[in-house]
């Protein structure tokens, strides 16, 4: 099996939904006969535009707090470069806040997949 990894980006709640379906098409949360596989949990995203940001929320020195959905996705380490172009391309913000990893999606010795 290929190598994974895991995208976890964040990103105002309007705009959701067009992420996940721009990571997925770009091959993120393939699972066997399964696409477009995403978690997402809601939350409250904080930051204050600093002098020389061109901020798409808010103003330049002003502390905002925004509606936000944590999103998370795994996709084959050879996808990397697509996925996070996807996710950057369909994210409303300037700097996208997100992380990658590796993960290991193998089931344990002697366990089969249920039919």
């Amino acid at each position: 099996m290929e190598p994974m990894d895991c995208l976890v980006i964040y990103v105002p709640t309007g705009a959701a939904q067009a992420l996940r379906q721009a990571i997925g098409d770009a091959g993120a949360g393939r699972l066997g006969n399964y696409s477009h596989c995403s978690f997402s949990a809601e939350g409250t995203g904080r930051f204050t535009p600093l002098p020389g940001a061109n901020p798409a929320i808010g103003a330049v020195g002003t502390p905002e707090e925004v509606p936000e959905t944590r999103i998370e996705a795994i996709y084959p380490r050879s996808r990397r470069s697509a996925v996070v172009n996807a996710a950057v391309a369909a994210h409303p913000y300037e700097t996208p806040a997100f992380m990658t990893f590796p993960v290991d999606v193998g089931l344990p010795d002697g366990m089969a997949p249920a039919d």
